[in-house]
């Protein structure tokens, strides 16, 4: 497989601190955004030991079947998720701090993603851009049960509380999403900073058109930032320019910066809330 990729944190417009991270590793397929919460710099802690535990306990994929490769994601978070809350325990300021993860891991001709929280991935396909991930999220859960409509959703007063997270209790269970590569994917993982601050439709106009992958991270963050930038803005996109017969992987390049991130990342935030946790 022959890919381009980019990513880029930003701090946003509000917030003085960014507790986003995430961290590009092209040559393995290993894409990872992480949204921390927790307060006094704990958020970021958390999220830069989220994408580098999963990048690292990801390892190589070279050969491994679906499953084997969704054993390793649910491995990866976990260990992920127990190191962060034996910090916890330890150190009496990181009580209390967690993180989102969203880690795309691409192999062969196949995509699977590893999620905990409400940072998500998308797949932009034939024009038409598809959400990959289900939020792990309060309103997310009214949205099912016939509570709120997506759109009513969006404007919450509880839209940022997240009912799962990596690094809150002992073990987390992650969702995992599987599919196949077709050449001209695109495929973006985004923090709620963004998100938040578009919808879907202004996501796809964003997505479409021949540019490459770090000018669309760049123009999703200054759009977000032009609708507000309440929260930090963090964006991977990663181009799929061939898929080999042979199922191998080669890197048509990388880039981004910025924030308090680049290819390892940068931080995010939290509150009590009705039933999960919020940044």
């Amino acid at each position: 497989m022959h890919i381009t990729s980019a990513g880029r944190t930003d701090v946003g417009i509000i917030r003085s601190g960014n507790e986003d991270n995430f961290i590009v590793v092209p040559d393995r397929g290993i894409f990872v955004v992480a949204d921390g919460m927790g307060g006094h710099a704990a958020g970021e802690v958390a999220s830069e030991m989220a994408v580098r535990f999963v990048a690292r306990e990801l390892g190589s994929l070279k050969g491994l079947a679906d499953d084997q490769v969704a054993d390793r994601m649910r491995t990866a978070i976990r260990a992920a998720n127990g190191a962060i809350f034996q910090r916890t325990l330890t150190e009496h300021d990181k009580r209390g701090m967690g993180t989102t993860v969203t880690a795309l891991v691409l192999y062969s001709s196949r995509f699977l993603i590893g999620q905990v929280g409400d940072s998500r991935a998308y797949l932009y396909r034939d024009g038409k851009l598809v959400q990959l991930t289900k939020d792990h999220s309060y309103v997310q859960e009214q949205v099912d049960a016939g509570y709120l409509t997506p759109e009513q959703a969006r404007s919450h007063p509880y839209s940022n509380v997240i009912t799962r997270c990596v690094g809150a209790n002992s073990d987390v269970m992650p969702d995992v999403y599987l599919g196949t590569v077709k050449p001209s994917d695109l495929f973006l993982l985004a923090s709620d900073g963004l998100t938040g601050m578009l919808d879907d439709a202004q996501l796809a106009e964003l997505l479409g058109g021949k540019r490459m992958p770090e000018e669309q991270v760049d123009e999703l963050i200054g759009e977000a930032n032009r609708h507000g930038g309440l929260d930090n803005i963090t964006a991977i996109i990663v181009r799929v320019d061939a898929v080999d017969a042979t199922g191998g992987r080669g890197s048509g390049g990388s880039g981004g910066s910025g924030g308090s991130g680049a290819s390892d990342g940068g931080d995010g935030g939290q509150v009590t809330n009705p039933g999960g946790r919020s940044r």
